[in-house]
């Protein structure tokens, strides 16, 4: 199975990159794993929603040219469906099944995705109704995806 995270901005703490890169390494294992990193658009302080729209539209046509024909795309957003680890690895094994090899994860930027990338979802997935940096989320969906595939192998690791 191929995995593609595509994520507005770039990951700038160190704390954040040593962890993202141990569940990539660690996810090896399981899958092809491709992170794919678009530009954020800079906010001004103080904009209004018709600027804010235009800035998730501009990183919304960022995002639009990496998602891959035949893909199947799950979206984070806070009003998307939650689902505990096992419902996630269950999410992900069917995936397979119904036979699609390409899941892409998409993580927007501090605005949220545009309505266009939304459109795109075949899943709205939400790791909680409350908001987290786009650096840690894709910290906690890579640890998330990594836990799905010890589970679906039976593996320790999943308590």
């Amino acid at each position: 199975m191929k995995i593609t995270v595509i994520a507005v901005g770039r990951i700038k703490e160190k704390h954040y990159t040593m962890a993202a890169d141990e569940y990539v390494k660690r996810l090896g294992r399981y899958a092809k794993l491709e992170i794919v990193e678009v530009a954020d658009e800079k906010t001004p302080d103080g904009a209004t929603e018709n600027e804010e729209e235009l800035i998730r539209t501009k990183e919304g046509e960022r995002i639009i040219k990496y998602i891959k024909e035949g893909a199947y795309v799950i979206t984070l957003e806070i009003e998307g469906k939650m689902l505990d680890s096992v419902e996630l690895s269950e999410k992900i094994h069917n995936i397979g099944l119904s036979g699609k090899s390409h899941i892409i994860f998409i993580i927007g930027g501090s605005l949220g995705l545009s309505k266009e990338v939304k459109n795109k979802a075949d899943f709205r997935l939400s790791f909680s109704k409350m908001t987290f940096p786009h650096q840690l989320m894709r910290v906690i969906l890579l640890e998330q995806v990594y836990r799905s595939f010890r589970i679906l192998g039976n593996e320790p690791y999943h308590k």
